[in-house]
């Protein structure tokens, strides 16, 4: 506080360098509070008229000189878009903010959440031109202000990671969080918006504004839900067995080529109730995507949906129930392994691994090759060949240990148990023989899948996968009768394995045109189902398979010279949409068709990694609330994918393609469940 007689003094002064009275109290008004800042009783920014010091978009601009001298215009870039202008701070602002009509474009480079920032901004700006000291300041009416409460401190750098790191292990999230491009843009937003902005309330996030951001998600999803008739669309379901609970959690998603939407989930408890309960939720799901827009199902639930495809397909008979091709080439290449004469020879590759890592504790350096890994693929989709394979690799250094002194003097020591007939194995010919056979067999299938792309394959591409994988092993040339029983194993285990969509979608790929599908009796067994599931009326289905053949002869348009030459330049449905406008009972079945996925896998890292509410949450905000959380959480994980900013790295997104629980993992501490195989439908 001044003392008073400094006030007089100062008043005193200024009456005698100036007798006007309107200057004599402006010169008093300035000195009194430049006094008072002096003292510490206030502080205000040096240098910085009032009314500039609030105009935040000066900050955003390079200012390069003004002119036309009084009028506040000057020359300006702005740093976000480098666009240059002359105005004043009014052309500034709107050019932040998005406003038009005043002589300058939007700002192109500023996102939504930069420009809500300075909305915000904005608005306090011109709510704090009405408390402005003293213009709107009562006369004679002081208003004191602490130094501490206006002056901001200078925070470094690492004393915000500290602060970011502190709120991470605090709360127990997951420091990925970081890698979060919504958590890159709340940071950036608060940061813009300066130490004013607050937080809102916990009942406001838990309230209207989740309200909104759903709001915002289903407008987003309009055009998605647009194309459905036209494409047609897939539901998936997906599970995960919580075993503290003891109960499934189902996620729902619909996939089209406009993309992958997350549509609801639920609990399901492993009971006699669960199948009716799921079916009912499915009912409603079709009910709501449209019965007419959705062309098949595909589910990785276990034994929860084995009745429950028999109830919807009486509900819904065109609709068909496809198993997850991923898991079914996974099933196919254990099957494989599963054949009488392939059957010994894993089970010895997994006996010599189990005897080997029971050794290894004895004498850590005697097979320090065992702890060498190979194609994680291999381990996820064909565990039988990846442990055959493991040990084909090393065949030598596995020939050295058991021949040495240390492992003789090793054996000594240790239980008798089938030690004779592992290491006759190893030192043997005959099993590597055949484990070298049963990789030639399986190998082709192996890298092949490596380079099949689930996430993005459409109908097809699955069917000529296994075209290609028996070509390959013909040209090895492996014996006849080995190759026979490969041939009868995938024959009789397609219809169970794999949708008769894919057959359909083999014809119908102009990609695959011309490869003798019409003499191949799996494909045309598929097509057939296909027809009596898409369509009831038998006149239609003769007109398809009139056209089918029309397509085949390369009639009319399909022979015409560009058709030709872009069956395999342009994707299957554009294709389609091109040249198929002849056959329009065929065209719309093969848009439909070739505009599906066949996996669950581009569901799998959502599912995977989703945190179900606790029941003590749901109690707390609600049922309501808590799907309207999980709606507006796995879509906006879905959008961060499909926008290329997923917090998981190249090599999760890879791993996200096979199953956990395909294959239990071992080591020396647990023996006895070395190489256990257990299938995800035993697992759930």
């Amino acid at each position: 506080m001044i003392p008073g007689v400094i006030k007089d003094s100062l008043y005193n002064s200024c009456n005698l360098f100036s007798p006007n009275h309107a200057v004599v109290n402006w010169l008093y008004t300035y000195t009194y509070y430049l006094v008072r800042v002096i003292y510490g009783d206030i502080c205000i920014r040096p240098l910085t008229m009032p009314s500039e010091s609030d105009k935040w978009g000066w900050e955003h601009v390079t200012v390069f000189g003004g002119f036309d001298r009084g009028t506040g215009t000057k020359r300006w870039k702005c740093n976000h878009c480098n666009l240059r202008y002359n105005g004043s701070y009014s052309r500034v602002r709107a050019h932040l903010l998005g406003f038009t009509g005043v002589g300058v474009k939007s700002c192109p480079a500023i996102d939504r959440s930069l420009r809500e920032a300075f909305q915000i901004l904005e608005e306090e700006r011109l709510a704090g031109k009405k408390k402005r000291i003293p213009g709107s300041a009562k006369p004679g009416k002081r208003i004191r202000t602490s130094r501490s409460s206006l002056t901001v401190k200078t925070i470094l750098k690492e004393d915000v990671d500290d602060m970011v790191a502190r709120f991470v292990y605090a709360d127990g999230l997951n420091v990925n969080v970081i890698n979060s491009p919504y958590f890159l843009e709340m940071v950036k937003s608060i940061a813009a918006s300066g130490p004013r902005y607050e937080l809102p309330s916990t009942e406001k996030l838990c309230d209207s504004l989740l309200g909104k951001e759903k709001g915002k998600i289903e407008k987003s999803m309009a055009s998605v839900r647009e194309s459905w008739p036209q494409t047609g669309c897939t539901i998936l379901c997906v599970s995960c067995l919580d075993g503290t609970l003891g109960c499934f959690h189902i996620s729902i998603f619909v996939s089209s080529p406009r993309g992958l939407i997350f549509l609801k989930a639920l609990d399901i408890d492993d009971s006699d109730e669960a199948e009716n309960l799921f079916t009912s939720v499915l009912s409603d799901v079709i009910a709501e995507v449209g019965h007419t827009n959705v062309l098949q199902i595909i589910s990785h639930l276990g034994h929860i949906c084995k009745s429950s495809e028999s109830l919807i397909y009486s509900k819904f008979p065109h609709i068909f129930w496809s198993p997850c091709t991923s898991h079914s080439i996974h099933m196919l290449m254990e099957e494989i392994a599963d054949l009488e004469w392939v059957k010994s020879v894993v089970s010895c590759a997994k006996g010599i691994e189990q005897n080997m890592m029971y050794y290894q504790h004895a004498s850590p350096s005697l097979f320090t090759h065992l702890k060498e890994s190979t194609d994680p693929l291999s381990v996820k989709f064909a565990p039988s060949y990846y442990s055959v394979q493991r040990i084909l690799d090393l065949k030598q250094a596995l020939q050295e240990a058991v021949v040495s002194e240390e492992f003789k003097q090793l054996k000594l020591n240790m239980p008798e148990g089938n030690n004779g007939i592992v290491e006759s194995a190893i030192l043997g010919d005959d099993f590597w023989c055949k484990a070298h056979l049963f990789l030639q067999l399986c190998e082709p299938f192996v890298r092949l899948l490596a380079t099949f792309d689930i996430e993005k394959s459409v109908m097809g591409v699955v069917y000529d996968w296994q075209v290609q994988a028996l070509e390959a092993v013909r040209s090895k040339g492996i014996d006849a009768t080995v190759l026979n029983q490969l041939l009868v194993l995938i024959e009789e285990r397609w219809d169970a394995l794999f949708s008769p969509l894919h057959a359909a979608g083999y014809i119908l790929n102009p990609r695959y045109f011309g490869k003798g599908q019409n003499k191949d009796k799996i494909v045309m067994r598929g097509w057939r189902t296909t027809l009596e599931r898409y369509e009831c009326d038998g006149a239609v289905r003769r007109i398809l398979r009139e056209q089918l053949s029309s397509y085949w002869r390369l009639e009319g348009s399909f022979g015409e010279e560009d058709a030709v030459d872009c069956r395999d330049k342009m994707e299957p449905v554009v294709w389609w949409e091109n040249f198929g406008f002849e056959t329009p009972h065929l065209q719309t079945l093969a848009i439909k068709v070739l505009s599906q996925v066949s996996s669950v896998a581009m569901c799998q890292e959502i599912w995977r990694d989703n945190v179900v509410p606790s029941r003590e949450a749901i109690h707390r905000l609600g049922v309501e609330r808590v799907e309207d959380l999980i709606f507006v959480r796995n879509n906006l994980r879905l959008h961060s994918q499909r926008s290329g900013n997923s917090s998981s790295s190249s090599g999760q997104r890879n791993q996200s393609l096979s199953y956990q629980s395909a294959v239990k993992s071992w080591d020396g501490v647990h023996l006895d469940e070395t190489m256990a195989i257990v299938s995800v439908h035993d697992k759930l």
